[in-house]
């Protein structure tokens, strides 16, 4: 998924919660991190003990400590340990390493690495696999549970059909970002949440919860619209995916919608809610299964869609290649079957990536290496991936069925511990 990607997206609701449960305030910027007190003791007296009894002292009042949460755990690994590793045609993955270092290759950790990579022939297979075992350490990545498996899913770029002016078919809005949102760096006045920011909109003087997706499709947003489209429920799966493009009928021409912001409410799965509902199983809660179900019930759509509200605007982009993919949280554009989406505060954004799962509602291996080059609102934990298929017919079905459990290795550079270059917990 492509929504959401550069950052966590707090709501106003839950640091409203988080606050009123201090009991202390919080610390200024850059002030020193307070000192904890000094447990105190019971206040009742020693009462005296018989002369023929020792004074027994006060029984303490220090708290047990609690124990630490698990972590994450990244164990080490080698290559020959990675399955499907000799099999995987790792020249296919290049291009997308490459476009990661363009990135990466600025940081000090990654200087070394991303150098050589720049004189490695990208046709000879033996040359890349040989580049990678010699650069990089295999570590697999075992969640806090102690679990080595987690679910991988998939996304795609849609097409849909629209228009810049309102008419006839072209029925529903895709928004342009309203002026009345804003977005509010934490970091700016709390170091420690980097990568962290906060939605809202004024009301009067206080900062105040934007509008949820059921108030935004029932407002008026006349003037914020970006174009028309054709189909409200892909108009929706294209908000899940984040990025699409547009055929426009009227103009004669295809462009591409990219994620501009969100409304800063959590993305909650349509799927899941039916599931809960009992309208659908697990299994029937596909993308395919989802709009099937709406066919049938089409006077419930809204009540559905509603129970996402988190909100995807967008803004329009050129499409001067249509065998470019979309940019991904990364800044890069996306490749297909080699970039993947993940938890950026779990596992550090950019870097190569081996996946061992299958392949979509089947048994299939698909054991390959991929680029972390993506984020998204529903990608949550350290063994948790979406899977970029590309854009199409064929990538729309794969990635609808895409429910399939997996494992992973984070490939870092030689000496630096993956955690180091995961990115603070932050990012329809």
């Amino acid at each position: 998924m492509l929504f959401a990607r550069s950052s966590l997206i707090l709501s106003l609701g839950a640091v409203a919660l988080a606050l009123a449960g201090c009991t202390s305030p919080l610390p200024k910027p850059g002030a020193p991190p307070a000192q904890p007190r000094p447990p105190e003791q019971s206040a009742a007296p020693v009462q005296p003990a018989p002369p023929s009894q020792p004074v027994q002292p006060a029984p303490s009042a220090v708290p047990a400590t609690p124990a630490a949460p698990a972590a994450i755990r990244f164990v080490p690994a080698t290559f020959a340990a990675l399955p499907g590793w000799e099999r995987d045609d790792v020249r296919a993955a290049w291009p997308a390493f490459m476009a990661s270092c363009a990135v990466l290759g600025k940081r000090a950790e990654w200087k070394e690495p991303c150098g050589v990579a720049r004189q490695v022939n990208a046709g000879d297979e033996k040359a890349i696999r040989l580049y990678f075992e010699s650069f990089f350490e295999p570590q697999q990545v075992i969640a806090p549970d102690g679990a080595d498996t987690g679910l991988v899913t998939g996304y795609y770029e849609p097409l849909l059909r629209g228009a810049r002016k309102k008419g006839g078919p072209y029925q529903t809005p895709l928004y342009k970002v309203p002026d009345d949102l804003l977005t509010v760096d934490m970091a700016s006045v709390y170091p420690e949440l980097k990568g962290m920011r906060l939605r809202g909109r004024l009301q009067g003087k206080k900062v105040v919860p934007y509008s949820t997706r059921a108030d935004i499709e029932s407002a008026s947003f006349t003037g914020k619209e970006l174009m028309w489209v054709d189909d409200s429920v892909e108009a929706f799966f294209l908000q899940v995916q984040g990025s699409g493009r547009v055929q426009l009928t009227d103009t004669l021409e295809t462009v591409r919608v990219a994620y501009a912001d969100q409304n800063g409410h959590p993305y909650k799965s349509i799927g899941r809610y039916l599931v809960e509902k009992g309208e659908l199983t697990a299994d029937q809660a596909s993308a395919q299964g989802i709009k099937a179900w709406i066919a049938g019930h089409p006077t419930r759509q809204a009540e559905l869609f509603n129970a996402n509200p988190s909100y995807v605007f967008f803004k329009e982009e050129k499409l001067p290649d249509p065998k470019v993919g979309p940019k991904g949280a990364l800044g890069v554009p996306l490749t297909p079957q080699r970039s993947v989406a993940i938890d950026a505060s779990q596992l550090p954004l950019g870097a190569p990536v081996f996946l061992s799962t299958t392949q979509a509602n089947s048994d299939i291996p698909l054991q390959r290496l991929v680029m972390a080059q993506d984020t998204g609102g529903a990608i949550r934990g350290a063994i948790r991936v979406d899977y970029f298929f590309g854009f199409g017919t064929e990538a729309a079905e794969n990635a609808g069925r895409m429910k399939q459990r997996g494992s992973v290795w984070v490939l870092m550079p030689r000496q630096v511990p993956p955690a180091a270059s995961a990115k603070p917990s932050r990012k329809s």
